[in-house]
């Protein structure tokens, strides 16, 4: 089963509804970016999402933050686990004590091999609960950019690691780049969005056509 990661939840009643939907990630931004919470809002989130009766697990996604910045906003706001999406080194992942989903970005042309080269020089740093996301890189961002990578260029490292797809996925085409990357996890944000905002109708939408795909 290919795991949902909603990205750029901020607003509780949007994390309900996604978690309803069947999310297997809510993912809360503290970076910079017109989806950026406070640790205070992130908190109210949190404790909504925990009060389920099998909730997802929460990821805040922090960029070039001292570690013992990140750790404490974790901390306070009971996270799940903590996605680096800067440019953090791989030995910034040990001082981090919650799991790690590391951000890996995928320039054009970039072969498999060589994606698959970068995560073998990372897997040392986090042990066995290894996971990457790949996501498209784009001068002057550090994700969320609406743009897509060559999904097949993930297949190779999608068969001997547990990878996330990122980056230009939508309801219309998240079933397209699960066949052609088979990857562990895909991740959504601005697809599931309309003026702006989480639009519920969107990530349900979303994750069906995920499921869809699973059953093929």
């Amino acid at each position: 089963m290919t795991r949902v990661k909603i990205c750029g939840i901020s607003r509780a009643e949007d994390a309900l509804a996604a978690a309803e939907a069947g999310a297997d990630f809510i993912g809360l931004v503290f970076a910079p970016s017109k989806r950026q919470l406070n640790a205070g809002r992130a908190e109210e989130i949190v404790k909504a999402l925990k009060g389920l009766e099998r909730p997802p697990r929460t990821v805040g996604v922090f960029v070039n933050l001292p570690a013992i910045e990140v750790e404490r906003a974790a901390e306070r706001c009971g996270l799940d686990r903590v996605q680096l999406s800067g440019d953090e080194p791989w030995d910034y992942i040990r001082d981090i004590a919650l799991p790690v989903i590391k951000a890996v970005r995928v320039k054009a042309g970039q072969s498999g091999s060589d994606i698959l080269a970068e995560m073998e020089r990372g897997q040392r740093y986090m042990d066995g609960d290894f996971i990457c996301l790949l996501d498209c890189a784009v001068a002057g961002s550090y994700g969320g950019s609406g743009r897509a990578f060559d999904w097949a260029a993930a297949r190779e490292a999608a068969e001997r690691f547990r990878v996330i797809v990122a980056g230009g996925l939508s309801p219309d085409n998240v079933g397209e780049a699960i066949r052609m990357a088979a990857p562990w996890g895909v991740d959504v944000s601005s697809g599931v969005e309309s003026r702006g905002r989480k639009d519920i109708a969107k990530i349900k939408a979303f994750i069906d056509a995920v499921r869809a795909a699973d059953e093929k």
